[in-house]
């Protein structure tokens, strides 16, 4: 008896939903300047990252009050949060660290994610420059900027990751990466 109310009830709603047309009325079609405002997609070729600067310099007091409470004073991880810096020449080792240094294949990649989803409690407080900052702070972590470089929209794109390499590109047709 009771799979049979069970099919009746899915049956029943199929049909309401049906009967609507698909359509809850719910929502609203975002006007052209709500678009824009969440556009923050970052490229590879660094189309999309906005003005502002920062060094390593600056981002390590950015990073100590705004990430070390996760990701370690060094990048090396704190509990179930992973390390972010110190795996370079691990990936064909028994025991690879998968780290921004030694994993991702663009800095433009780290800028947009500490951007979009960083730090964890408060993702997409930073301003750009903070973000231009703790991101230089992270690729100095594993030597790959200098603690006085800035980064900014010109200099960023330009950083050759050390894996940058390691990927096989896809060749389906529908996952051709957009570089605007």
């Amino acid at each position: 008896m009771s799979r049979f109310l069970l099919l009746s009830c899915l049956l029943l709603t199929t049909l309401i939903v049906l009967a609507q047309g698909g359509k809850h009325n719910l929502g609203r079609v975002p006007t052209p300047e709500e678009l824009q405002a969440r556009d923050i997609s970052v490229f590879p070729t660094g189309a999309g990252l906005p003005p502002g600067e920062g060094s390593a310099k600056e981002g390590r007091n950015i990073y100590v009050a705004r990430c070390a409470s996760c990701h370690g004073e060094r990048g090396e991880g704190r509990g179930a949060n992973p390390p972010i810096a110190g795996g370079l020449g691990t990936l064909k080792s028994e025991a690879p660290r998968a780290t921004v240094g030694s994993y991702w294949p663009y800095a433009t990649t780290a800028w947009d994610y500490i951007n979009r989803a960083m730090p964890y409690q408060e993702p997409g407080s930073l301003s750009a420059d903070e973000v231009y900052s703790v991101t230089a702070y992270v690729l100095y972590l594993d030597g790959i900027v200098s603690e006085g470089e800035v980064l900014n929209a010109k200099s960023l794109p330009k950083i050759k990751m050390p894996n940058r390499d390691g990927f096989v590109p896809d060749p389906r047709p529908d996952t051709r990466t957009q570089t605007r």
